[in-house]
């Protein structure tokens, strides 16, 4: 693997998934497909996580309320995205719960207004997550807490990126549809290197039991998800992309602290 080609993906990552300024010099020949560029969406989402992580770590360390920290954390990892996985999330809520077949299901999904799915959705993907985190932080020192953090964001969007491989776009004209999409080798590469990652966070700290539990639940919730999708829309779009990345992450929390 060539560090130098990684190192760009990576910014072009990070730029893709949040809001946090990249070196010009990476998009010196970018043009605009992030197909390769998936493979390192996984350490993508470390860099995102850490300033959440160290926010969780300072207000633990405070002795603030566990779940209000937990709160605090996945406040500042929405501001650092954008939004940009909960409004999948929203707006997959509201196209498969409320579509009618699979035109009116897209047609919702692309209205920037938000429904009654869309809310639930996003009550309860801030309410698990945090209270998933906080239940860790009851029973793991502060530091294994907030590595759970960056963890859990690494494997989360290398089951965007097995999702996005799986699935044809929906929408030819679609924003998931220009970036390209991530060949095999690339989705390969993702699924490893998180599991490496995920491994190297979590064990030391956790155990081997959480670590596995947080693989599996990530892991079967996005194959689900996949097939739900599959099924109703033949396709992903940028807002299952995102969708699945925030199920993924939720089933890993609510896994991560059901595992102790």
């Amino acid at each position: 693997m060539n560090i130098g080609n990684y190192a760009a993906d990576l910014a072009r990552a990070v730029a893709f998934l949040s809001r946090i300024p990249m070196p010009s010099f990476a998009f010196a020949d970018f043009n605009g497909k992030l197909d390769r560029a998936s493979r390192a969406f996984p350490a993508a989402g470390i860099v995102i996580a850490l300033l959440p992580a160290l926010v969780l770590l300072v207000m633990l360390g405070l002795r603030a309320d566990r779940l209000m920290s937990a709160f605090a954390a996945l406040a500042v990892q929405a501001a650092l995205t954008g939004a940009l996985h909960e409004d999948g999330l929203a707006d997959c809520a509201d196209g498969l719960g409320g579509g009618r077949d699979r035109d009116h299901a897209l047609s919702i999904m692309k209205d920037s207004r938000i429904g009654t799915y869309g809310a639930i959705s996003l009550i309860l993907s801030f309410a698990l997550r945090a209270a998933g985190l906080a239940a860790v932080a009851r029973e793991a020192p502060p530091m294994a807490a907030a590595l759970a953090i960056p963890a859990i964001a690494c494997i989360s969007r290398a089951a965007l990126v097995w999702h996005w491989h799986r699935l044809p776009a929906a929408k030819p004209d679609g924003v998931a549809a220009a970036a390209g999409q991530p060949g095999e080798g690339a989705m390969h590469m993702a699924l490893a290197t998180a599991c490496l990652f995920a491994a190297l966070l979590l064990w030391p700290s956790l155990g081997l039991l959480p670590l596995v539990c947080a693989l599996l639940a990530c892991g079967l919730s996005a194959m689900v998800f996949t097939r739900i999708v599959r099924r109703k829309l033949t396709g992903h779009t940028g807002d299952t992309l995102g969708a699945t990345q925030q199920i993924s992450e939720i089933a890993a929390f609510c896994a991560l602290a059901m595992a102790f």
